[in-house]
C-alpha cells in the first residue's frame, strides 16, 4: 500500500482539543492517515516525502452546496441585479439548453476551481436534466478530477402550468424522477468510510416541486439509507409562496412532508424564527450556509450564530456560479466570518455595552468549512487531521505577498483574514490534485477554452 509522509508543515488539525504544531506533519498510508504529530516523531521515510517548511496544513475544506452547471451562466448581463425569483426566470430558458457535455465541463471547471481553493469534498445540487443530460455526466467528471462527491439527484415537478415557478420545458414526471433517482443510488451510492461518491436526493425547492415528489424522495431515501437536500426559506418571496401554497411557513411545510431529521439538510435557510431553529436543533437538522450567494442576490443574512448556539450543524457553501460568479471555497469562509460580523454590527449595540456578544474568529470560520461541513454531510471519515481519517488536505505556502506580516502574527488567522489566494497543494485520498499550485488531474487551459466555448453557445442559443 502506497506510503505517504508530509513533514515540518504548521499543522492544523481541527480536532476535538483543536490541536495545532508548528512543526508537525501526516504519516500516510493507502488513502488514510495513521500518524499525526511532530514531524520529529512521524517515521523516516515513505513512497514520498514532501516538506512543506514554510507552508500552513489545514483539513480538507468541504462544500455543502454548489450547482455545477452554472459556472457557464456567470455574470449574465439580465440576471446580475435581480432578485432570486427574477433571477431563475431569466436563467430557466438557458439552462433549458443544456446538454451532457455542458454538464461534464462544468463540472470539471467547478471542481478545478473548488481544488484550488483547498475543498477536497463537495456537495452539488443538480435538478435539470435537459436534452439527455444525467447525473453520470457529473459523476463521471468528478471521478476524473478526483475530489470526493456527494451527487444530488434533484428534481423539478412544478411548472408553471401547475402553479411552481419553473417553465414546464425544464420540469420532469414525478415517476421518472423517483424511477432515475433508484437506479443512482443503487448504481453509485458508496457509504463505506473513504467513500468517493455518494448519491443524495434533493428534490429543487417548495416552488419548483409537489408536496407528493417531497414525501416520495424521502421515503426512497430512508429506505436506502442516503440525505436529502433542498433549498429552503432562501427568500420572502418562498415564504409567501408556502404561505399561499401550503398554508405553511417553509419549515412547517418540511414537517409536514417528513422532511426533518439527522438525513436532512437545507441550503440557505435565511428565514426561520427562533422556533423554526429549535426545530432543526431538535431533528438534528444541517444548513448550507452559503453567505456570498445571498449577499449577491439581496436574499439576507442567515441567522448562523443562533443556529450554532442551538446546536445545529452548519456548513459552508458557494452555491451555484451564477448567484457566487466564483467557487473559491477559502473565500466563503472569509465570507461568513465578515458577514458574521457585520451581522453583529447592525444591531445597533457596541460590543463594549454587552460582554456576551462575541464576533466568529478566523478558526470558528475554519472549523464551519471543515468539521461543519462534514457533520452537515453526515461524514465522520472527514473534516479533520486525525489517524483513521481520510487523508484529505491543503497546504498554503505563507511566504507570499498576500501573507507577509499577517502569517507571522497567527499563520492560522492569516488565512482567513488576508485576501484568499489559490492553495499550493490540495490532497485526496493521499492523491495530490494540486501539486505545487497546478492541477494534476486536468489541462487547466483546454479545459478554459472548452467551457468558454460552451458558456458562449448555451447564451447565444
Amino acid at each position: 500500500m502506497p506510503t505517504l509522509l508530509i513533514k515540518h508543515a504548521y499543522l492544523v488539525t481541527l480536532d476535538d482539543h483543536h490541536t495545532e504544531l508548528s512543526d508537525g506533519g501526516l504519516f500516510i498510508r493507502d488513502g488514510f492517515i495513521e500518524q499525526v504529530g511532530p514531524s520529529t516523531e512521524l517515521p523516516a521515510s515513505a513512497d514520498e516525502v514532501l516538506d512543506l517548511s514554510g507552508h500552513i496544513l489545514l483539513p480538507g475544506l468541504v462544500n455543502t452546496h454548489h450547482h455545477f452547471y452554472q459556472t457557464l451562466t456567470r455574470a449574465i448581463p439580465a440576471a446580475q441585479n435581480a432578485n432570486l425569483f427574477n433571477w431563475l426566470k431569466t436563467l430557466y430558458p438557458i439552462w433549458a439548453r443544456l446538454t451532457p457535455d455542458d454538464i461534464y465541463t462544468s463540472t470539471q471547471t467547478a471542481l478545478a476551481e473548488l481544488a484550488l481553493s483547498g475543498c477536497t469534498t463537495a456537495s452539488d445540487h443538480l435538478y435539470l436534466f435537459p436534452n439527455g443530460s444525467r447525473l453520470d455526466d457529473e459523476i463521471e467528471a468528478g471521478l476524473e478530477l478526483g475530489l470526493r462527491l456527494h451527487a444530488s439527484r434533484g428534481s423539478m415537478s412544478l411548472g408553471e402550468s401547475k402553479g411552481g415557478l419553473p417553465p414546464d420545458s425544464v420540469t420532469d414526471s414525478e415517476e421518472k424522477i423517483l424511477a432515475d433517482s433508484e437506479r443512482l443510488i443503487q448504481r453509485y451510492h458508496n457509504p463505506k468510510p473513504g467513500s468517493m461518491t455518494q448519491i443524495v436526493l434533493a428534490p429543487c425547492s417548495p416552488f419548483s416541486v409537489t408536496g407528493d415528489l417531497m414525501r416520495e424522495s424521502a421515503s426512497m431515501a430512508r429506505k436506502y439509507g442516503v440525505h436529502l437536500h433542498t433549498h429552503l426559506a432562501e427568500t420572502e418571496d418562498e415564504e409567501q409562496f408556502c404561505l399561499q401554497k401550503f398554508g405553511f411557513r417553509p419549515v412547517g411545510y418540511m414537517q409536514s412532508v417528513d422532511w426533518v431529521g439527522p438525513d436532512v439538510w437545507f441550503a440557505h435557510s435565511v428565514y426561520v424564527n427562533p422556533a423554526e431553529i429549535a426545530v432543526f436543533a431538535k431533528h438534528n437538522c444541517g444548513v448550507a450556509h452559503c453567505p456570498t450567494s445571498n449577499m449577491r442576490l439581496a436574499s439576507g443574512i442567515a441567522p448562523i450564530k443562533e443556529y450554532l448556539a442551538a446546536g445545529v450543524n452548519v456548513g459552508l457553501g458557494v452555491d451555484g456560479s451564477a448567484s457566487n460568479d466564483g467557487s473559491h471555497l477559502l473565500a466563503e469562509v472569509r465570507q461568513a466570518m465578515l458577514l458574521s460580523r457585520l451581522k453583529e454590527g447592525i444591531t445597533g449595540y457596541s460590543l463594549s455595552n454587552d460582554p456576551d456578544r462575541k464576533l466568529m474568529t478566523a478558526r470558528d470560520a475554519l472549523w464551519l468549512g471543515s468539521r461543519g461541513g462534514a457533520a452537515v454531510l453526515g461524514r465522520t471519515d472527514i473534516g479533520s487531521l486525525e489517524p483513521g481519517k481520510c487523508a484529505d488536505f491543503y497546504a498554503i505556502n505563507l511566504n507570499q505577498l498576500d501573507y507577509s506580516g499577517g502569517a507571522v502574527h497567527d499563520p492560522v488567522s492569516a488565512v482567513v483574514f488576508c485576501q484568499p489566494r489559490q492553495v499550493d497543494y490540495t490532497v485526496v485520498a493521499g492523491r495530490f490534485i494540486v501539486k505545487a499550485g497546478q492541477l494534476t488531474t486536468v489541462d487547466t487551459g483546454k479545459l478554459v477554452e472548452k467551457h468558454n466555448k460552451a458558456a458562449r453557445r448555451l447564451v447565444n442559443g
